[in-house]
């Protein structure tokens, strides 16, 4: 099915109305009107090998293409669909002199410009405001889903969860972030004083599932703190912040405030050597992580990769409910989240249970034609075959569902295309040194591990969790408070759900989102995220006096 035929569906179902700018309508927007979708330069539903789009860089205030264009494959069909100018490393000299303009105290700070405090509540708002309607929404989830495919409710609430954010700090909501503290001196005259202080030049790099969510988020916390942010966003999705930001222009984001780069990693890697950018943040795999940490000397905030947990404890119940869960934790977005479910450990009541064959019934439901199932955009057919089949020659292992290619598609070889697919593997397997790499090994896909443990088999678990090297998403599905207390007392995850209801994916903007046991951690979507990613603590002593009338100059010491 052609894209568009599949849109066009979705607007039936959903009834959503069209996407071109004119017929959007035209609204109230502070002191004019203006068109909801004046910002947009290209049609979500028309993008296509004959009506290819194009992606500009964005430097020193203004939109600019490069030399040479990286075409992108449309991931549904093949074709060459969107063309975007990457910087080649013989062009990167404006965007580094755009972020040597940046002073070390940031763009503003408590001391200096503290009006743009107020003005970035008011672009939040202004933002917020724009997201919210039904025509602008619509644009950016079916964008979302037309570069990395997804559902449409799962594009959906990508664009709602950032428009939320941005609601969430407009108004005097920004200035907050800068709270200072004072704590009285040892005597008159004496106080100190702690503020959030910026970073100046930083650069933000994201990856392509999450096209709008995690790229803005991060930016905005960015700005909010005063800093001058360079973006890169992975080509394949990069068109949506390039519209997003065209966006943010027209709510009255100054255009030198953020530079914009489409470049492969190598040229980024050149930019982040010669621009020295105080502080950057990447989201993306742990083996790029580990090679950014060592090439910028550690100044680098890190949301890597996660090989992700769940734990089933003894109190079976809800058992329809839990396996919807463990569905959608596994295989929504086909996988492609970095807080997916990667492995399954069942309490011995649960293998007693129907969960194993409802998560089966619920996997045979996803589909190509709604996207519910779709191409993995890092990760080949061939490679996650190949994992399957080294997962079965560990002794025990067997393939519960899945476990076989995607049929009957147009997705081109350069992606992956498998069925959502579980692989079993015993718990005292899984801990032999010899295959506990294989079995951890994250698969950006719609693949996960499902292993049993025995009642008294906990301290196992516990310890499969320890050696795990990366900590970001995890799950304790129990309402028993003595289970639920052992085990969150005994691991690290940064965002751990707990209680019967628990799930691994879908955070939203309410709460921190983020690892944890890394002093490199980044958080994203609070206030508490913003301020320790995107700045740092600046302590000011004031010591003004007065001299004590009779003091005089002591002895050496």
């Amino acid at each position: 099915m052609r894209f568009n035929t599949l849109l066009r569906s979705y607007n039936r179902r959903f009834r959503l109305p069209s996407t071109t700018a004119e017929d959007s309508g035209r609204r109230l927007f502070g002191n004019r009107w203006f068109s909801a979708l004046s910002f947009q330069t290209v049609s979500a539903e028309e993008i296509s090998g004959t009506h290819p789009a194009e992606v500009k860089n964005l430097v020193q205030g203004k939109w600019e293409r490069s030399s040479s264009w990286n075409t992108i494959l449309d991931p549904l069909n093949g074709e060459p669909f969107i063309k975007v100018y990457e910087v080649k490393g013989n062009e990167i000299e404006p965007f580094v002199q755009s972020l040597s303009k940046c002073p070390k105290s940031g763009i503003h700070n408590p001391f200096k410009s503290p009006e743009r405090y107020l003005l970035y509540g008011e672009i939040s708002s202004k933002a917020a405001n724009m997201l919210s309607q039904e025509e602008v929404a619509d644009f950016f989830a079916k964008l979302i889903q037309r570069v990395s495919p997804k559902s449409y409710t799962q594009a959906l609430v990508e664009v709602q969860v950032t428009q939320k954010f941005l609601e969430n700090f407009g108004g005097d909501q920004v200035r907050f972030l800068a709270r200072s503290f004072g704590v009285p001196g040892n005597h008159l005259g004496q106080q100190s004083n702690g503020f959030r202080w910026p970073f100046g030049p930083v650069a933000v790099i994201t990856p392509f599932n999450f096209p709008l969510e995690i790229p803005l988020l991060q930016l905005m916390g960015a700005l909010y703190m005063g800093n001058k942010p360079i973006l890169k966003v992975d080509s394949k999705v990069s068109i949506v912040m390039e519209q997003m930001l065209r966006l943010l222009h027209e709510c009255g984001l100054p255009e030198e405030d953020v530079d914009f780069i489409n470049s492969d990693g190598i040229t980024m890697n050149k930019l982040l050597l010669e621009a020295k950018p105080a502080m950057t943040l990447f989201t993306g795999s742990s083996r790029v992580a580990e090679k950014i940490t060592a090439d910028l000397k550690g100044r680098i905030k890190l949301e890597d990769a996660g090989f992700d947990w769940k734990i089933l404890g003894p109190d079976v119940q809800q058992v329809d409910y839990v396996a919807w869960v463990c569905d959608q934790d596994a295989y929504a977005c086909s996988g492609q989240k970095c807080s997916a479910q990667s492995i399954l450990f069942m309490h011995e009541e649960w293998s007693k249970s129907k969960l194993l064959s409802k998560m089966e019934l619920l996997a045979n439901r996803r589909n190509l034609k709604d996207l519910t199932i779709g191409p993995v955009l890092t990760v080949t057919t061939e490679r996650m075959m190949e994992h399957i089949k080294n997962l079965l020659q560990i002794p025990g292992s067997k393939v519960i569902f899945g476990g076989k290619p995607l049929e009957n598609h147009l997705i081109p070889h350069i992606y992956g295309a498998i069925k959502p697919t579980a692989v079993f593997v015993p718990l005292d397997e899984i801990l032999k040194e010899s295959n506990f790499d294989l079995v951890t090994t994250e698969i950006f896909g719609p693949f996960q591990i499902v292993t049993e443990y025995k009642n008294d088999e906990l301290p196992k678990v516990l310890n499969a969790c320890e050696k795990m090297h990366a900590h970001l998403t995890a799950a304790v599905v129990s309402n028993d408070p003595y289970f639920l207390q052992e085990v969150l007392g005994s691991s690290v995850n940064g965002t751990t759900y707990a209680g019967i209801r628990s799930r691994t994916t879908g955070a939203p903007q309410n709460h921190w989102f983020g690892p944890a046991g890394d002093p490199r951690g980044a958080g994203i979507g609070t206030p508490e995220a913003i301020k320790l990613v995107w700045s740092c603590h600046r302590e000011i002593i004031y010591d003004v006096g007065p001299v004590p009338a009779n003091w005089k100059i002591p002895p050496s010491t």
